[in-house]
């Protein structure tokens, strides 16, 4: 059967075929925001600013300069932030740090465990309210920490649930770094099955778009991958940044000097389809973003990850596999590496896992043209496992509750 003819043949699902995900009207229209809804800033913390900053810090507070090295140490180390269970922190200094340094940004409201307590997705609370989600994933060769950069997201992808909360504001390095220290806790104290683990890994695919969040983002992987005293000491080729396409950002990146894996978040080749399901593209299209990964490889030699959710008769089809391959080997080989993503399924929707049939021909198609192809791995299918469904099913249950105290107030004040 040729690809043309399957073409023709095989009905096709378009993301204007009912409302976005979690839309609250029939009418519904994904609209792109770089403006936070809510702006404001987190507390001043001590992830924010390099050493020489932390110091200088101490200094404004009236305390020497030399205890930076020591509260860094505790945080990036031994992943404290309590000045007072830090020995060597006199006590009376204890309030002036935990206001100007350490004050606690990420309150864990709820845990959810998955796939025999391998996974563990976090939600969490900031200093105003806004909630944020993480995920620990446990494997046999290492183990992975999924983050959030921003609380919801603007780029309103009509699949994602965080898509349609819209962006509520950006967050702060800080409130960054500590979901990745609060992993280290889990991981150090064997909150996971097998007992103590390292976490290897961080992927910022959580909440947000994590290039929209760039001066932010770019501070943040500082603290990541720079040692102890500055940061966690982790591997620039274990942290990976992901993006819808925001290709301006995608050239600065590539020109910061740290060897981070790029991931795109493609899930389609065409304008045609991506224009729908994913609104960025109306401002950077196909073409002109799978050039931007290509030229990310070559200054940094990280190959690419193209991330692609198989959704089922919207984007599976043998055709776009192979316009996929195309577009990929014209800009030449082995700088790339494809992620097909089975979709967490969303009964009742258009938003529906493919079939196993059309998954695996789709990647025989990539594989068949020498597209180096990996099916993503999915973790938390039993739980609300698609970024921004736990924070989504957490409010609405809290609204539920706030309804049913209602009614039961107006019921016993009618008696």
């Amino acid at each position: 059967m040729s690809l043309e003819f399957e073409k023709q043949r095989r009905r096709e699902v378009r993301p204007t075929d009912q409302p976005p995900e979690g839309a609250t009207s029939a009418d519904a229209k994904p609209v792109i925001s770089f403006a936070p809804a809510k702006p404001g800033k987190a507390p001043a913390h001590l992830a924010d600013v390099d050493a020489k900053g932390r110091k200088q810090v101490l200094k404004d507070l009236g305390l020497p300069g030399f205890r930076a090295d020591q509260l860094s140490r505790h945080y990036f180390d031994h992943f404290e932030a309590d000045p007072a269970k830090m020995s060597d922190i006199p006590a009376s200094m204890h309030d002036a740090i935990r206001e100007g340094l350490l004050p606690e940004l990420v309150r864990q409201v709820v845990a959810q465990h998955a796939d025999g307590g391998m996974t563990i997705k976090h939600l969490w609370e900031l200093f105003d309210g806004a909630r944020v989600e993480s995920v620990l994933m446990r494997y046999p060769q290492r183990t992975t920490l999924c983050i959030s950069s921003q609380a919801g997201c603007g780029m309103a992808c009509p699949f994602c649930a965080t898509g349609q909360m819209g962006l509520t504001r950006n967050l702060s390095t800080g409130e960054i770094v500590d979901q990745v220290r609060q992993a280290q806790i889990a991981c150090r104290d064997g909150e996971l099955p097998g007992g103590p683990t390292h976490l290897s890994n961080v992927v910022f695919m959580g909440m947000g778009e994590p290039l929209a969040n760039y001066r932010t983002v770019v501070n943040t992987l500082r603290r990541l991958i720079d040692p102890s005293p500055e940061g966690f000491g982790l591997s620039a080729r274990n942290v990976t940044v992901s993006t819808v396409g925001l290709v301006p950002a995608i050239d600065k990146l590539a020109k910061e000097g740290m060897p981070v894996t790029l991931a795109v978040s493609l899930h389609a080749p065409d304008d045609d389809l991506r224009d729908e399901l994913i609104p960025i593209n109306s401002r950077w299209k196909v073409g002109e973003l799978l050039d931007a990964a290509r030229r990310y490889f070559v200054a940094t030699g990280r190959r690419v990850s193209i991330e692609y959710a198989l959704i089922k008769d919207m984007n599976d089809q043998e055709y776009r596999a192979q316009l996929l391959a195309d577009e990929l080997n014209k800009r030449g080989h082995g700088w790339a590496h494809v992620n097909p993503i089975p979709l967490n399924p969303t009964p009742g929707t258009i938003w529906t896992a493919s079939t196993r049939r059309a998954q695996d021909t789709f990647v025989a198609t990539l594989r068949n043209n020498g597209i180096s192809t990996t099916i993503r791995d999915t973790r938390g299918s039993d739980i609300d496992g698609a970024c921004g469904q736990l924070a989504t099913a957490v409010k609405e249950a809290n609204a539920k509750r706030r309804s049913i105290n209602s009614d039961s107030t107006s019921i016993q004040e009618t008696r």
